[in-house]
Formats: structure tokens, sequence, C-alpha cells
């Protein structure tokens, strides 16, 4: 087929061209900046003629956008999350939108361990004292942090990737509590985990980690009620969604000591800015949204996103479609 008669794609973001090698000679294809916080004005025009959009959690995907692209047959988000997307308005479309479950699971529960660790044995605090000068000498009562082994952790969600950071925490010997559908008992007595409510497990738990998807109900599920019902000496740990905790709570709770620190890779605002009183708090260590950030796992999220866009403009089943009712009586 001529390249003129390819179906044109709209790349929110400039990518690496080998993650996106699936898309040569498959379609046309615009791209945007690398570091988009919004659909790009230089993508406008492409609107009224792209067929198919390939795009990130910082672009939204509402009903105005939606309203300018007439012809789009398919919406693909690297992510395995799309509440940056409306869903319900791309199904009233019959357009199918994908994402990338799966590919970012591993990782994801790697960068939870790493946070739970470095939060639990203050690590930025004290690699920041041996710079600045702080480290005269061994300290028998220098830095001291919390162990994991015995330690309580209670996973909120667990879906793919809390069950994986449920099968880390065990290597470490700690006690399991969580809180979402019950796991078949079989997959309980593998893990010696125990199902119990949210407030049973914010009261119990010595770690709280969360991997809920952002829904209506559970956004804001962590606020000033649920932060007083943890342990003073309780650690956070938010890998999830950032508007699943009530930032001005978690900043109160750190600052009068309701819980002794939290780890965020993600926060509300999205990014936070450089000014926010949660990065002068000691014990709050935040990275810039790194979950999935391995070599490898973004790899292989672009090329499954690729695998979503090309079997929407072909007419097939996307491999991963979030809203599955698109396909019913067709």
């Amino acid at each position: 087929m001529e390249e003129q008669n390819l179906p044109l794609v709209i790349i929110t973001h400039s990518l690496p061209t080998e993650w996106l090698a699936k898309l040569e000679g498959k379609c046309r294809t615009v791209i945007g900046p690398w570091d988009a916080t919004h659909f790009d004005p230089s993508l406008e025009p492409y609107l009224a003629e792209a067929e198919g959009l390939f795009c990130l959690l910082t672009i939204p995907v509402r009903e105005e956008l939606l309203n300018r692209a007439p012809k789009l047959r398919v919406v693909s988000n690297m992510a395995v999350g799309y509440d940056n997307i409306d869903v319900a308005a791309c199904t009233a479309r019959r357009i199918p939108v994908g994402n990338t479950p799966g590919v970012l699971t591993a990782a994801t529960a790697d960068l939870t361990m790493a946070l739970l660790l470095a939060a639990a044995r203050q690590l930025p605090q004290a690699s920041k004292d041996a710079r600045e000068g702080r480290w005269i000498t061994w300290s028998p009562a220098g830095w001291l942090g919390a162990d994991l082994d015995g330690a309580t952790l209670g996973v909120v969600g667990m879906g793919k990737i809390g069950r994986a950071v449920a099968q880390r925490a065990k290597g470490f010997g700690m006690k399991l509590l969580y809180t979402d559908i019950p796991l078949p008992p079989e997959v309980e007595t593998e893990l010696g985990a125990q199902r119990v409510e949210l407030p049973e497990l914010l009261r119990q738990s010595d770690f709280v980690t969360l991997h809920v998807p952002l829904t209506p109900e559970t956004r804001g599920m962590i606020g000033e009620e649920q932060l007083r019902l943890m342990k003073p000496s309780a650690i956070l740990v938010n890998t999830a969604r950032g508007p699943v905790v009530q930032t001005a709570a978690l900043l109160k709770a750190l600052q009068e000591k309701w819980i002794a620190a939290a780890a965020l890779d993600v926060t509300d605002p999205e990014p936070l800015p450089p000014d926010h009183p949660l990065y002068a708090q000691p014990n709050c260590l935040i990275v810039p949204h790194i979950a999935s950030a391995t070599h490898n796992t973004r790899r292989r999220m672009a090329e499954l996103a690729c695998d979503n866009l090309l079997a929407g403009l072909e007419g097939r089943r996307l491999p991963n479609c979030v809203n599955p009712e698109v396909y019913e009586n067709v």
C-alpha cells in the first residue's frame, strides 16, 4: 500500500524509534514532543484525519478531543491504567481502548519493595548525612530503621501487582494482610495472607502499600480518617495513583507524626510542584512515577501498545481491550 493510503496515527509523545518498529509500513505517524503534559497544539491539525491515537497517561482523552477526531478507530494507551481516557465516550463511538497490563507487574513490584526498604531504613537521610559530613564514625544509635522480618505488610488491592509485591514481601519474612476480592484459599495459604477489611488492615500493619486503580470509589480513599488509624511507626507506600491518597491529609499526618513515613512514586497533583511542602518533610520519599522505568519494561509496554493500535486499525479485536463491549453485536 502506498504511504499516502496508510491510516494516520497520532503518537502524543516522542519515543525511541526501535520501540515503535512494529508500526513501520503499517501506518503514517505524526509525533508530539517527548515532554508533553497535554495534547500538543502541533498535533491539532491532524485530528480530523487520524484513525488511531497512541497516548500516555499524561494526555486526557475526553469528549471534546474525540469530537475533533471523527475518523478515530482505536485509542491505545501505553499504560496499564486508563483513568486519563473517557472510556464511556469511546465506547459510545464504538472505539476500542487498549492498555498494557502484565508487562509492568514485576518492575512495579520491584520498585514498591525498593521504596519500602528505602523508607524503612532511612536511606535518603543516611545518604544525605554522609554527603554533608554528618557521618563522623560508626554510630550504634544512628540512622536506626525498621525491620521487615516479622513485620506486617498490608496490601491494599491484591491484583497482579499487589500479589507480586506480596510474593516479594514473603521472601523478606513479612506477615501479609490484604483487602480486596478474596483470593483462592490455596493462594492465601501459599502467600500466608489473610483478608481483612481496610480499617483493620490499617490498624494492624507496619507497612501499607497501595495497588488499586483510580476509580470514583478509590479516589481519596486514604484520607485523615484512614491515616489516623495507622500505627505511629507505620510507613505508607503508594505506587498506584496519586489521587488515591488525599495529599493535604498525608502532609498533616507526616508533620504531626500520625505515621512514621511515606514513600511515593505517584502524587496528586502530578508532577508535584518543586516548592510543595511534602518535599520538605524528611520522612517523605518521592520519586517521579518510575515504577515501570526499566529498559525492558518500557519497551514491552510500547510494543504492546503498538499491537493494540494495529489490531484496531485492521479491524481485529485488541489483544488488551478495556471496553470489550464495543465488539458486542458486531
